[in-house]
């Protein structure tokens, strides 16, 4: 993954890449004779599955991610807080916020943040790192709850800013997720999601495909000693829409405009979006 980093990370895109044959093939097999991951799921028992596997990964999550990513996810979440274009007062909700990286830049950046979760051991995780923040009178609130994405406990309209990172793949309905955002933002308020990517370019895909096939389920057993833990993102990846599919849902659910960035030559991306019905 290490070539051409620079230089795929600062490229942008607003033509998200197209689903491959062979993904879609993927798909139907899923659909027709399950999976082999015992942490992936189509059905309804999906949530329970991804719970159990972010409250294994808690623990070391953040350096699964430093490793798997070569540290580039940090720079990422950075990115995405600055597309955010926090102004002061505004209110953020990050959603599958995980240990808090989005959450933690968003409140640097000036928001009143909510980080929610469905995961206790992450939010464990990020509750531990928001007790070593300095403490000033002028900062903004920032707290961290217990919910579901898919069903928000929040009115509509509660949010400048929504955004989820790497976690919008793991919702039993993507479609859902999405829907539930722009629920809850403001008109005008600005929607954000980072999750791994489809490249265009076949070798490029090929390339990266195989090192999440082969390479990223060794840092699960070396790490957890579960390499199902990491397979997992190979084979969730596979079935989802990617750049195209989020871009094509937020457009119908009437957000203007919809950019699609392309990092590391498309095999990550952040949407930015701006909710324009009421």
């Amino acid at each position: 993954m290490a070539p051409s980093v620079a230089r795929a990370t600062s490229r942008a895109s607003v033509v998200p890449s197209r689903p491959g044959l062979n993904d879609r093939r993927h798909a139907l097999r899923i659909r027709r004779d399950g999976v082999s991951n015992k942490y992936y799921n189509i059905g309804r028992q999906r949530a329970a599955l991804v719970e159990s596997l972010f409250g294994a990964l808690a623990p070391r999550y953040d350096l699964i991610n430093d490793l798997q990513s070569f540290g580039l996810h940090r720079r990422w979440k950075k990115l995405l807080a600055r597309m955010a274009e926090v102004k002061p007062g505004q209110k953020a909700l990050d959603l599958c916020c995980g240990t808090g990286d989005i959450a933690f830049a968003l409140h640097r950046a000036g928001a009143e943040v909510v980080g929610l979760d469905f995961s206790p051991a992450m939010l464990a995780v990020a509750r531990q790192r928001a007790k070593k923040l300095p403490v000033l009178p002028t900062a903004p609130p920032l707290q961290f709850t217990t919910g579901d994405v898919m069903r928000l406990p929040y009115e509509a309209a509660s949010f400048d800013i929504v955004s989820i990172g790497y976690g919008l793949r793991n919702l039993e309905s993507w479609e859902r997720g999405l829907e539930e955002m722009a629920r809850v933002a403001r008109p005008g308020g600005r929607l954000l999601v980072l999750d791994f990517g489809k490249p265009d370019g076949w070798l490029w895909r090929r390339i990266f495909f195989i090192y999440l096939r082969t390479v990223v389920p060794l840092l699960g057993e070396m790490l957890c000693r579960d390499a199902a833990a990491l397979a997992y993102i190979h084979e969730s990846l596979l079935a989802y829409p990617a750049q195209r599919g989020v871009a094509e849902k937020l457009t119908a659910l009437g957000c203007r405009p919809v950019r699609a960035r392309n990092l590391l030559g498309g095999a990550m991306s952040i949407h930015s979006a701006v909710k324009t019905k009421g």
